[in-house]
């Protein structure tokens, strides 16, 4: 995902390096995301929120002047080569920056009233029931992981105690 918004108008290099701080970003917000105890099984918020940010950043750092012209056609490109030829610019550094900004609030203002709405319905986490087991048992009755499992262990249990309740 770090490669993804300057994709076209970075040079390998560049990729690469992007790349490289993308994975060591990834770390650092997955890492976060435990501390804050915040619940993304899959890893998303590291991967499309953290990198998602570095892409666009990095475009605005690393834009090659000649790709840039090639795709586009104007003269904006990344601030490392604009400090190169003299001029120091950061233009386009700003413009990504300023987009990242945008998508935040307007993600922030999207989604943060729905997730309100739907944790005053009740229906914005599963059971903790449902949590124990796993959504996989619970929703699809087996485990997504392990080829050896037992499905109707935890499916037993599942329904057992849902009875109870």
């Amino acid at each position: 995902v770090g490669i993804t918004a300057g994709c076209s108008v970075v040079e390998p290099w560049a990729a690469l390096v992007i790349g490289i701080i993308a994975g060591w970003l990834y770390i650092i917000w997955s890492y976060l995301l435990e501390k804050l105890k915040i619940d993304d099984a899959v890893d998303a918020i590291p991967v499309h929120f953290g990198n998602g940010m570095w892409g666009c950043i990095a475009t605005g750092l690393f834009a090659s002047p000649g790709l840039v012209e090639q795709a586009y056609g104007t003269p904006n490109y990344g601030w490392f080569y604009n400090w190169g030829m003299g001029n120091g610019t950061g233009k386009l550094l700003a413009i990504e920056i300023i987009g990242v900004l945008f998508i935040i609030g307007w993600v922030g203002l999207i989604m943060i009233p729905y997730f309100c709405i739907l944790n005053l319905l009740g229906i914005f986490r599963v059971d903790e029931i449902e949590e124990l087991v796993g959504l996989d048992v619970a929703h699809h009755n087996g485990s997504a992981y392990d080829l050896n499992y037992d499905p109707g262990k935890d499916a037993q249990y599942l329904e057992k105690t849902r009875r109870s309740l």
